[in-house]
């Protein structure tokens, strides 16, 4: 581990391989919430993965920047004559269209009229309040991803997809889709008896969620031919893959065989929710804000400079909140606690990553006083003990290998657990400065430091030297 670096832990199997990983998906005009902040952090834990296996990976976001959300957001920015729109407004606006469309004739059909006319962009007034929109979405998405360690590689949009989905749907009209109350559908449950039928385009000629999925996925190829592709989404559209991939199947057989959609469970708070600007979403800034208040009063008592505190703290506060969601199956929902997911000594991030900042101690300690860590070795040693970390430190390779195969970080998460508890129940046991075998302890603290800060690089998460 310490001759290897940050090498240690990586493998060649996916040497060659051209992935693209699919994740966030944040939708323009509406706010970032806590699904988002899950999605965003499996997907990007699952690249880190995939390169750690020797894959090109590329990160892909696709956004929702037509239809019928946005519709409802220019509805609700021109009731309120928003000429300087701020996230929070556009959330208010959408809040506001959303619940007009679903009581009131009048606002459904005038909000109909603003969704076609975003799609033709024929109305100046529309074309300006869109714009202004999603320049200030996108740039709230950005300070998001930046906070939380993703550059994105590419962006797709539905405006976008729509018209090569839409001719994908058409060229294959009467084969695969057929019409239908003046409606393009594919008929699913032909192809397989547990699928339903689903509407590709509306009787108003527009494409649906559908058939931009189905030109998405021909535009990702397009652009980076890719052997795997890889789609993160929530549970709840399980049902919907499945039909839109079956669809896929039919016209683009070979993208359908490389594409796996990958869904995981929900995040929700144990102590019900949080306050939220629109009353009945949780966004992801305000978990954070709450998460990194709370990060700063525990390190309150620290010899931490303050801008030491406030650097350390939001790497410790994207710790908790990524650990939280990754230390179990994607495929289960995650309960957040902030008392379990804030804990410096139990199955938490900050206990890992306080476990690293205590072997940088030992280890800055020992080069102060002369001692060689950087190049020590387990196997050079001569040492009247073999421990249990040693066992663990070389399975490493192994987990890294299994948690890659079976796309599954938490296998990475319940490893740097075992081995954070290995080693501190070993600090707390045995001398390691000045100790008859020092030389030996060293080289197991430096392996256990890298492994560590290898291991967290995987899953999305700082290592803080200092805590």
């Amino acid at each position: 581990a310490i001759r290897s670096g940050d090498e240690y832990g990586k493998n060649k199997i996916l040497e060659g391989k051209r992935v693209i990983i699919e994740y966030t998906n944040a939708n323009p005009f509406k706010e970032f919430h806590i699904g988002h902040l899950m999605n965003n952090t499996v997907g990007e834990s699952l690249s880190r993965l995939l390169e750690f296996g020797g894959a090109e990976v590329r990160r892909a976001n696709y956004q929702g920047d037509v239809g019928l959300h946005i519709a409802k957001t220019l509805w609700g920015m021109k009731k309120s004559d928003e000429s300087s729109p701020t996230i929070e407004s556009l959330a208010k606006a959408y809040a506001q269209g959303s619940d007009e469309y679903g009581k009131s004739e009048t606002a459904q059909k005038e909000i109909i009229e603003i969704n076609k006319k975003i799609y033709e962009q024929s109305d100046e007034e529309i074309n300006k309040r869109y714009t202004e929109g999603k320049k200030v979405s996108i740039s709230y998405f950005e300070e998001l991803y930046a906070r939380l360690g993703t550059v994105f590689d590419d962006y797709y949009f539905e405006s976008t997809t729509a018209s090569i989905g839409t001719k994908m749907v058409t060229d294959n009209l009467g084969s695969i889709f057929k019409e239908s109350q003046g409606a393009v559908i594919f008929p699913a449950e032909e192809y397989d008896e547990k699928l339903h039928t689903r509407v590709f385009i509306t009787k108003e000629g527009l494409p649906t969620y559908e058939a931009k999925d189905l030109g998405l996925a021909k535009l990702k190829y397009s652009s980076y031919p890719y052997d795997m592709s890889f789609v993160i989404t929530g549970n709840e559209v399980k049902e919907y893959f499945k039909v839109v991939y079956t669809a896929l199947a039919q016209i683009e057989p070979e993208l359908a065989a490389r594409t796996t959609h990958l869904p995981h469970g929900m995040l929700r708070l144990k102590n019900g929710k949080m306050s939220s600007r629109t009353g009945d979403v949780i966004t992801a800034s305000a978990l954070l804000d709450d998460v990194y208040t709370r990060v700063l009063q525990k390190m309150k008592d620290t010899e931490l400079s303050h801008k030491e505190k406030e650097r350390i703290g939001e790497e410790v506060t994207v710790g908790a909140v990524k650990y939280s969601i990754l230390h179990q199956a994607l495929g289960r929902d995650v309960v957040f606690d902030f008392d379990t997911s804030l804990s410096f000594e139990g199955n938490s991030g900050p206990y890992l990553q306080y476990t690293y900042a205590r072997t940088q101690s030992l280890l800055r300690k020992a080069e102060e006083k002369g001692k060689e860590t950087q190049n020590a070795s387990l196997h050079e040693e001569k040492r009247k003990e073999v421990s249990d970390i040693e066992r663990l430190a070389y399975r490493f390779p192994e987990v890294v290998t299994e948690a890659m195969y079976e796309r599954e970080p938490h296998h990475i998460a319940t490893y740097l657990f075992s081995l954070a508890h290995a080693f501190n129940a070993y600090y707390s046991k045995n001398k390691i400065l000045g100790s008859e075998n020092e030389a030996y302890r060293l080289a197991l603290t430096a392996s256990v430091a890298q492994i560590l800060k290898n291991g967290l690089w995987i899953l999305g998460m700082k290592a803080p030297e200092r805590m």
